[in-house]
């Protein structure tokens, strides 16, 4: 299915065409209809197989098609290296339309991280522990932010990241829409998914 057939904001779809991508991915072509409908998805598809864009595409196209000011959207990732992965790709599809992502992580000095939630960024991605360290700090909110994405959910469960995860959620408002994609679909991530989608 090609990407032009989903309507998306004209500077996204040049995004998505500047990296030389012309048909969806079956997770591609199941996720984006409901997600680019405002609606919470749920799904599952292992490692490399074009779920990042999955996600991506939706998010980008909801902030292009509504531009404001500040933090919009937070893509939850269980590693400092996913979360810089994603936030390139995020960069690369959203720079057209000129939307913004940083990237939050330990194991960095949080100082130019925190420039980025003082600056006003569309998404932050960021692992779970990383961002509650921000979110102590008067700078750092999630109250305006729109969509969250839990990527790689089954993983951040391995790693024990879920009582995090849950924390942050809490900082989010009450009405946004959540995407969740996981590898496996373990009980603990289907009570997670009945309890945020």
């Amino acid at each position: 299915m090609p990407f032009s057939s989903f309507g998306l904001h004209p500077d996204v779809l040049r995004g998505v065409q500047s990296l030389g991508f012309s048909a969806t991915t079956p997770i591609q072509a199941q996720a984006l209809p409901p997600a680019l409908e405002g609606r919470d998805v749920l799904a599952s598809a292992r490692t490399g197989s074009g779920k990042t864009v999955a996600f991506a595409l939706p998010l980008l196209n909801r902030l292009a098609r509504s531009p404001k000011r500040g933090l919009r959207a937070l893509v939850l990732t269980p590693t400092r290296e996913l979360a810089g992965q994603v936030r390139e790709q995020l960069g690369l599809l959203g720079q057209l339309a000129g939307l913004s992502a940083a990237a939050v992580y330990g194991g960095v000095g949080m100082r130019p991280q925190e420039r980025a939630f003082r600056t006003g960024v569309d998404v932050v991605v960021a692992t779970p522990g990383r961002l509650l360290d921000h979110l102590r700090q008067p700078y750092a909110s999630l109250g305006k932010v729109e969509v969250v994405v839990l990527d790689e959910a089954d993983r951040m469960l391995d790693m024990g990241f879920l009582p995090d995860v849950r924390r942050v959620l809490g900082y989010l408002p009450r009405e946004r829409q959540t995407l969740l994609f996981s590898a496996t679909m373990p009980p603990e991530i289907q009570r997670l998914t009945a309890q945020f989608l």
